[in-house]
C-alpha cells in the first residue's frame, strides 16, 4: 500500500503545470553573447568598471558558476562548455598552473587546440558533444558571427570549424565595437570574445610551450611584492577589459536605436587563476518568456536565486533562438529572471555576498572534517576507557615507585576518581556523545547567521557551531529525555532529520556554502539532497523511527509500531525522491528497503527471502517511477533523475557507471571520513563487540558490573528490542547508498559518524537507567525491612 501511495503521488505530479514554453519564433531581435573571463561582481564598480556597473543597474544579474572538469576553469574550458552544454576539459592535469592562450582560427580550419579538445572529450566520462551549438545554429539556418578566438570555440561545429562568419577580433576597442555592431546588423547570433582578465602570476601561455608547474598549495594566491603588479595595475587591467566590453555594449545600444531589439548576455566564463570564483553574468533585452531587466537570474539547474552555471548558457541560447538540440546533450537549463532587491546596487551587493560566502567557507571545510574525525576518534577512545574497569584499574594502580603504592600522576588520579564516581563518568560520556552527534546539524544551523560578513569569519563560524552544539546538548541531556531510554537518540535524530528536511523542502538555503553542505563552486548539487545530506537524513530518520517504535513494541502494540515506522519511511522517501523536493536518484533505493525491513521487524513479521526480494523490487519500482515522472517533463525542467533516463535511452549508461565508479575510488582512498568509518567499525566489532559479548554471558555484567550495578548486559536488548533491527536497517541503507551513489565511503562514514555517538548515548543512558533502577530497588528493599511489624515496634 505504501508503494501504491507513492506511485499515486508521483502520477499526480504529471498534471502539475510546467514552465511556459518558448515561442516558436524565438526572440524578436538578434542575440549577442559577449564573453570574457576572470571578472567577479566584487570587481565591478562605478570607477573601475563603469560599463559593467551601468549594465548591472538595469539588467538581470547573477553569479555564474564556471566549474569544469578540474577545480579551476581555463578560458578554453569556459568556451567549450558553451559549445557542448556540458563540462569539457582542455587538460586532465590539475597541477597545470597556467591556461592555454586562445588563438584565432584560419579560414575553413578547425580552431587551434581542436585535437586536444576532441581527444579529451572522447575520453571524458561527462561525454560532452563538442560543436553542439554550432551544429544547431547551422541546422536552423541562422546567420551567425563569431568575433575573437573564444567565440570561434563556442560556435564551432562537430569538426571544430566555426560556423557562419568568423571575424578576427580587432585589437582596438573602437574597432572591436564596430565589428560587433556590423555583425548584429546581419546575424541572428553574435558571439564575441572580449578577452580575459588574469590575476598576477597566472598568465595565459601558448599550449605548445612547457606548462608551468603548480605550487604545492592547491590555491596559491599571488603575494604583493616589489616584482608583483600592485592593486592599481590590477584595477587598470579590469578597466581596460571593461572599456572593450563597453564598446560592444555601445554597439548593441546603437543597434537598438536603429530598430533592432537585441538580447544581450554578458558572461565571464572562466576563472582568473587556480582559485575558483563565481563569475559575472548579466542579461538584458527580450527573453524566451518575458524580458531580462532589473532582476536577479536563476535556472532550474540550480534552483537558487542568483546562482547559474556555464552549462546553462547553451539551453538559454536554445530558448532565445528556438534551436533544436539532441535530448540529453545539454545538462543545464535556461537562465531566467526572478525577483530580487529593488535597486541594481542592492542586487549586485547580494551577488557579492554570495561570492564572499562561497569563498569564506572553502578553506574551512577541510579543517572541519579533520576536527570531526578527531572528535569521533576521541569519543571512541573515551568509550573504551570509560567502559572498561580493567583499563581504569591498570592506570590508577600501577606503582610509580617502591615508596608510592599508587600512580599519583594526573592520569592516575583521574582514573581513580572515575572509578569512584561512575555516575559522573556516565553523565560526562553521555554529554560528549550527544555533542558529537549534534555537530552535523549544528553546521547547518550556523548558516542562519551571516558569519561570513565579519572579520575573522572562520572564528565566527566556529563560535556559532560550538554554540549550537552546546544548546542542543543541554536540551537533549535534560531530565525529560533521560526518562525515555532512547530519548537522547530520538531527540538528536529528530532534530537532525527535521532541519535537513525543512531546509530541502524550502530550497536548501542552509546547505549552500555550509561545512557539510553544498559548495557552489564545485557545481555538484545546488538543491535537494546531496550525498552528505542524504547520509545524515537517512541515518536520522531510521534512528528516529526506532526511538518511536521501541516503547510501542515494549507495550505489545506492534501493529501501531509498524504503522509509525511505515509513515516515517513514506515521508522520508517522498521528501528524498520527489524531483520537486529532494531529487535524489540514489536515495529511494536505499531508504525503501531499509524502512520496509524496519516495518516488518516492528510488526514482528518473520523475514524471508521472498519478502526481501519483494522489498528490492519495490525499491526499483519507486526509484524508476520518480525518474520516469521527471523525464516526462520538458527537458529544461528535468532534474538529474529525468536526465538519467534520457542517458539510458541514448546508450550512455556505462559512462555514468564508469564516472561514479571512478569518483567512488578517488574518494575511498582520499577522504578523511574513511578514518571515521574504519574507527567506528573497529569500535563496534572489536573494541566494544567482543567485551560486550563476553560480559553478556555473565549474569552480573562481568567487567561492566561497576557501571550496571550487576544488571546483565543482555537486558539492553530486552529494554530496547528495536535497537538491533534498527542497526540492521541502517546498515542496509548505508550499504545500498554506498553502492549506488558517487561519493564512495562518504555516505557510510557520515552515517557512522552520527550513529555511533548516538548509540553510545543510548548505552550510557541505559546504564544510568539500570543504576537508578538498582538504587530504587535497594531503597524499596530497605524500606520493606524497616516496615516489618517487629522492627517497627522496636524502632518507634
Amino acid at each position: 500500500m505504501g508503494v501504491l501511495a507513492i506511485l499515486g503521488a508521483l502520477l499526480g505530479l504529471v498534471a502539475l503545470p510546467a514552465h511556459a514554453a518558448t515561442s516558436d519564433d524565438g526572440v524578436p531581435g538578434p542575440v549577442l553573447l559577449l564573453g570574457t573571463t576572470g571578472v567577479q561582481w566584487e570587481d565591478v564598480g562605478p570607477e573601475t568598471t563603469p560599463h559593467l556597473w551601468a549594465l548591472g543597474q538595469d539588467a538581470s544579474v547573477g553569479n555564474l558558476v564556471v566549474r569544469s572538469v578540474i577545480s579551476f576553469t581555463c578560458p578554453s574550458e569556459g568556451w567549450l562548455a558553451i559549445s557542448a552544454g556540458n563540462r569539457a576539459g582542455d587538460t586532465e592535469n590539475p597541477d597545470v598552473s597556467s591556461c592555454r592562450t586562445l588563438e584565432e582560427p584560419a579560414d575553413g580550419a578547425p580552431v587551434p587546440g581542436w585535437d586536444d579538445y576532441s581527444t579529451l572529450a572522447a575520453d571524458s566520462n561527462f561525454a560532452p558533444q563538442l560543436g553542439t551549438l554550432g551544429e544547431a545554429v547551422a541546422s536552423k539556418g541562422l546567420a551567425a558571427t563569431s568575433v575573437g578566438p573564444g567565440a570561434a570555440v563556442a560556435l564551432m561545429d562537430d569538426d571544430g570549424v566555426p560556423v557562419g562568419e568568423h571575424v578576427v577580433a580587432p585589437p582596438a576597442d573602437e574597432a572591436f565595437g564596430e565589428a560587433v555592431g556590423e555583425a548584429l546588423a546581419t546575424s541572428d547570433l553574435v558571439v564575441a570574445d572580449a578577452g580575459s582578465f588574469r590575476e598576477p602570476g597566472f598568465p595565459l601561455i601558448p599550449r605548445g610551450e612547457d606548462d608551468v608547474p603548480a605550487d604545492e598549495d592547491d590555491d596559491p594566491e599571488p603575494q604583493a611584492g616589489p616584482d608583483e603588479p600592485d592593486l592599481d595595475d590590477r584595477a587598470a587591467d579590469l578597466t581596460a577589459l571593461d572599456a572593450r566590453i563597453g564598446a560592444a555594449l555601445d554597439a548593441a545600444a546603437d543597434a537598438r536605436a536603429d530598430g533592432l531589439d537585441p538580447t544581450i548576455l554578458v558572461a565571464s566564463v572562466a576563472d582568473a587563476s587556480r582559485s575558483p570564483r563565481m563569475q559575472v553574468l548579466a542579461a538584458s533585452g527580450p527573453a524566451a518568456d518575458g524580458s531580462y531587466g532589473e532582476s536577479l537570474l536563476t535556472s532550474q539547474s540550480t534552483r537558487q536565486v542568483g546562482y547559474t552555471q556555464t552549462t546553462d548558457l547553451l539551453p538559454t541560447l536554445r530558448g532565445l533562438l528556438d534551436l533544436t538540440l539532441p535530448d540529453g546533450v545539454a545538462v543545464g537549463s535556461p537562465v531566467t529572471p526572478t525577483d530580487g532587491p529593488d535597486t541594481g546596487t542592492a542586487r549586485m551587493d547580494k551577488l557579492v555576498d554570495q561570492g564572499v560566502h562561497a569563498v569564506a567557507i572553502r578553506p574551512l571545510v577541510g579543517p572541519f572534517y579533520a576536527i570531526f574525525v578527531v572528535v569521533n576518534l576521541l569519543l571512541y577512545a573515551g568509550v573504551t576507557v570509560g567502559l572498561s574497569r580493567r583499563v581504569l584499574s591498570r592506570v590508577g594502580e600501577t606503582p610509580a615507585s617502591d615508596a608510592q603504592p599508587g600512580d599519583d600522576t594526573f592520569v592516575g588520579r583521574l582514573a581513580r576518581r572515575m572509578r569512584a564516581h561512575p555516575s559522573g563518568v556516565l553523565r560526562a560520556m553521555q554529554a560528549a556523545a550527544v555533542a558529537v552527534a549534534a555537530l552535523p546539524v549544528s553546521t547547518y544551523l550556523a548558516n542562519l547567521t551571516p558569519w561570513w560578513r565579519v572579520s575573522g569569519a572562520g572564528w565566527a563560524l566556529t563560535g556559532l557551531v560550538v554554540a549550537w552544539v552546546a544548546v542542543i546538548t543541554v536540551i537533549v541531556i535534560a531530565p525529560v529525555w533521560q526518562r525515555w531510554l532512547l530519548g537522547p537518540l530520538g531527540a538528536v535524530a529528530a532534530l537532525t532529520a527535521a532541519v535537513i528536511a525543512l531546509d530541502v523542502a524550502t530550497g536548501a538555503r542552509l546547505q549552500i556554502s555550509s561545512l557539510m553542505g553544498v559548495q557552489p563552486m564545485v557545481a555538484g548539487r545546488f538543491y535537494g539532497f546531496n550525498n552528505t545530506a542524504f547520509a545524515l537524513f537517512a541515518t536520522s530518520t531510521i534512528l528516529f523511527a526506532v526511538a518511536v517504535a521501541n516503547p510501542l513494541v515494549l507495550r505489545g502494540r506492534r501493529g501501531l509500531a509498524a504503522l509509525c515506522v511505515a509513515v516515517i519511511g513514506l515521508v522520508a522517501v517522498v521528501l528524498d525522491g520527489l524531483p520537486s523536493i529532494g531529487a535524489d536518484f540514489g536515495g529511494p533505493p536505499a531508504l525503501v528497503p531499509a524502512f520496509a525491513l524496519l516495518t516488518l521487524f516492528a510488526g514482528g513479521v518473520r523475514i524471508t527471502w521472498r519478502r526481501v526480494l519483494g522489498i528490492l523490487v519495490a525499491a526499483v519500482v519507486v526509484v524508476s517511477s520518480f525518474a520516469v515522472v521527471d523525464w516526462l517533463r520538458p527537458p529544461d525542467d528535468r532534474t538529474h533523475l529525468g536526465r538519467f533516463v534520457q542517458t539510458v535511452i541514448d546508450g550512455g549508461l556505462w559512462d555514468v557507471i564508469a564516472r561514479k565508479l571512478e569518483q567512488n575510488l578517488q574518494i575511498l582512498f582520499g577522504n578523511a571520513l574513511t578514518l571515521v568509518a574504519i574507527a567506528g567499525i573497529l569500535l563496534v566489532v572489536l573494541v566494544l563487540g567482543k567485551p560486550l559479548r563476553l560480559a553478556a554471558t555473565q549474569p552480573d555484567g562481568g567487567a561492566y558490573k561497576w557501571l550496571s550495578n550487576g544488571t546483565p548486559l543482555t537486558q539492553l536488548g530486552q529494554d530496547a528490542p528495536m535497537l538491533r533491527p534498527g542497526l540492521i536497517s541502517l546498515t542496509v541503507a548505508l550499504g545500498i547508498g554506498f553502492a549506488v551513489n558517487d561519493s564512495g565511503v562518504v555516505i557510510p562514514a557520515t552515517g557512522i559518524a552520527i550513529a555511533v555517538p548516538l548509540l553510545v548515548a543510548v548505552y550510557v543512558n541505559w546504564l544510568r537507567v539500570v543504576r537508578n533502577r538498582a538504587t530504587a530497588d535497594e531503597a524499596r528493599a530497605g524500606q520493606a525491612e524497616t516496615d516489618e511489624p517487629g522492627e517497627v515496634s522496636r524502632g518507634r
